[in-house]
């Protein structure tokens, strides 16, 4: 017969003594996790980001959509308090994804946070999310995140004010980016995304703040895919372009195939790029595109990879 251990339960202060000095650093360290829980590639921002006289614990963005999230974290049970700060923080920072973790969420609070997800519009999500710490035994302790308020995504495109010929639009673009990250996720552990939204673009974590993988569909009948530099510095920006572009041959060789070398001198951001014709209106070739872009994205990572690792910090 098997042997069963005991699953005991801890309070999440046995781990984490202090929530400011102890769980919000380990959680701003741990972000690829919680963005696991809730499908989304999360990058941080800032810890303790102020709004007046109050700081958020967590700002970061969503790596999929560019939106901005703010997380709050409490010990013990969801509080008045804690709801009226989640509020000011999502109009201060105009948040599109409102995260709000403990170790329980009350009835009245899920309540709370499954209305607004019903009433705001279709890029305005909430999550409540209970943080549990278990133990079998004598053996280490476990965390799970368990997401016990979820956008309803159906509902909300339902009364989604768009004209039809952009509805129709924004479907086929959020149908084909949701095929495009359910293959990168399941088969190539390349993003934590589940929900496709229906924006022509999607954005995925390179391991570097501020440097993504991105694939979109670009002006005159393009699809493109890249790597594009913004890590909050024109400067720095430059500076690792030009790196790049150093070995630009050897790169391109690794590539296979000549890039579009964008630097982008009259913006912050630059961008390192391979183009196709494709364009969303192409139905019978949207599988062909796919394909294309998802073989792209995991040369790209295979390449560039290595380069960004190496890339020489400030002297």
């Amino acid at each position: 017969m098997p042997e069963f251990g005991k699953i005991n339960k801890l309070k999440i202060r046995e781990i984490w003594q202090h929530e400011a000095h102890d769980f919000t650093p380990w959680l701003a360290n741990n972000l690829d996790k919680l963005g696991e829980a809730i499908g989304m590639d999360l990058e941080l921002i800032e810890q303790e980001a102020g709004v007046g006289n109050f700081a958020l614990d967590i700002l970061a963005k969503d790596l999929g959509t560019g939106h901005l999230v703010i997380i709050e974290n409490q010990y013990g049970s969801t509080n008045h308090d804690h709801l009226g700060k989640l509020l000011t923080y999502a109009a201060g920072f105009d948040a599109a994804k409102i995260i709000w973790i403990s170790e329980t969420v009350r009835d009245e609070h899920r309540q709370t946070l499954e209305w607004l997800n019903q009433r705001t519009d279709s890029e305005t999500q909430f999550f409540g999310i209970e943080i549990e710490v278990i133990r079998i035994d004598d053996s280490k302790p476990a965390f799970s995140f368990n997401t016990v308020v979820f956008p309803n995504e159906w509902r909300k495109s339902k009364k989604d004010g768009l004209k039809a010929s952009r509805k129709e639009k924004s479907e086929a673009y959020r149908q084909f980016f949701q095929a495009l990250i359910d293959e990168l996720r399941t088969k190539h552990a390349f993003t934590k995304a589940k929900i496709a939204q229906g924006q022509n673009w999607y954005f995925f974590p390179t391991g570097i703040t501020g440097i993504s993988y991105g694939t979109s569909f670009a002006q005159g009948g393009r699809i493109r895919v890249d790597l594009y530099i913004d890590a909050g510095d024109a400067e720095q920006n430059k500076r690792l372009f030009d790196h790049l572009y150093d070995q630009k041959n050897k790169i391109e060789a690794e590539i296979g195939e000549p890039l579009a070398w964008e630097r982008l001198d009259d913006r912050r951001a630059s961008r390192i790029a391979i183009y196709r014709d494709g364009s969303i209106d192409d139905t019978e070739e949207l599988d062909e595109i796919r394909e294309w872009a998802i073989r792209m994205l995991l040369k790209f990572r295979a390449v560039f990879s290595g380069y960004l690792q190496n890339f020489p910090k400030q002297p």
